[in-house]
């Protein structure tokens, strides 16, 4: 004899709690968006600061990745007029903006390495920015259908 047994239902979440992780992906975009421009806009500070005057920065001694402090200047001056772009693309949405400013992202740490010894917390403090924007780029699958961004 065969028993007629309905299927067992699936599962259904609780009532009231909805998976938040999209929107905090989509919320760190935006974040991260805002932030490449505001360390794009500092980059360049740092560099015109590196180019006019040279003796902002402190000196280092013997030091492998050592640079003429002028030549830092001019890097930290493209390099932040880039991210600051693609900075204001990610905030506008655009498609290429997500690969760039993690691109940009990556890069960024590795030029603040490199000049970590001449501003040590500026530069531990733009590794981890760049590291939170990487990680907001890099989660949020959304990124570029959003029409709030």
């Amino acid at each position: 004899m065969s028993q007629n047994t309905a299927p067992t239902p699936a599962p259904t979440p609780p009532q009231g709690r909805a998976d938040t992780s999209g929107a905090w992906a989509a919320g760190g975009t935006v974040f991260a968006g805002t932030l490449m421009m505001v360390t794009g806009i500092v980059d360049i500070f740092q560099g015109i600061a590196g180019i006019a005057e040279d003796k902002t920065y402190a000196r280092v001694g013997d030091y492998v990745y050592r640079f003429d402090l002028t030549t830092w200047g001019w890097i930290h001056l493209i390099l932040g007029i880039v991210i600051a772009v693609t900075g204001f693309g990610i905030l506008r949405g655009a498609g290429w903006g997500r690969f760039a400013g993690i691109a940009l992202a990556s890069l960024n740490i590795v030029a603040q390495f490199l000049f970590l010894p001449y501003q040590p917390w500026w530069a531990l403090f733009s590794m981890a920015v760049s590291v939170f924007v990487i990680w907001a780029l890099a989660s949020d699958e959304s990124y570029g259908r959003n029409p709030m961004m």
